[in-house]
């Protein structure tokens, strides 16, 4: 039985939004299987006219299959900070059980933060950022500082991989001991774009 895939894809008023960067991921983990041919995502896409979706688009080597979904945003004020130095998630698989464990000892948190080799990754659904004052970056007004996020993610999203390319963020590696000296925190990922929260607390 093949492994399957799948990319989140948000949609507004039927339109699929970044989909070069679905495409890519797409192309990328088809060719570590040695696959040489690929589909145009977009084709598959029949989405309702009206309306906020997830698209939930699950491929393999050989076939394709696609779901749609009415969006509602989990709010996040609260992650539990999580230490797990084996768990690999660097294809973005249907096979979550690793993750889904991780987040069941969320305990009275809104999700986990998931620490490995005491370096900050990724949330269960989400990648992060945080914000770091007194670091020279583009000026945005008059505000200097930068949006940091992991180098050594769980996965890389396409969300984290366009903000790069277009410069609004950059990558470092962040020790969990350094939590608490940035100023802000964003989560990533295709559905809620880049989300900075109103606050968020670290718990142990």
């Amino acid at each position: 039985m093949n492994k399957s895939y799948f990319e989140t894809i948000k949609i507004i008023d039927s339109k699929p939004l970044h989909m070069p960067y679905h495409q890519k991921r797409y192309e990328s983990v088809l060719t570590s299987l040695g696959i040489k041919e690929f589909e145009n995502l977009e084709d598959y896409i029949k989405a309702p006219e009206i309306g906020l979706y997830k698209c939930r688009l699950v491929y393999t080597p050989h076939a394709i299959s696609v779901t749609y979904h009415a969006y509602k945003k989990r709010e996040i004020s609260s992650l539990k900070l999580i230490f797990n130095n084996d768990i690999e998630y660097a294809t973005k698989s249907t096979s979550r059980e690793e993750l889904d464990a991780l987040y069941a000892k969320r305990d009275e948190s809104d999700d986990v933060l998931i620490i490995k080799n005491l370096l900050v990754t990724d949330t269960s659904i989400a990648n992060i950022a945080f914000y770091k004052n007194g670091i020279r970056g583009e000026e945005r007004g008059s505000t200097l500082g930068v949006w940091i996020t992991p180098k050594q993610p769980l996965l890389k999203g396409t969300t984290r991989a366009r903000l790069l390319d277009a410069g609004k963020i950059i990558e470092a590696d962040i020790k969990v001991s350094e939590l608490r000296t940035f100023s802000k925190v964003a989560l990533l990922n295709a559905m809620i774009d880049f989300d900075i929260l109103d606050r968020c607390e670290f718990l142990v």
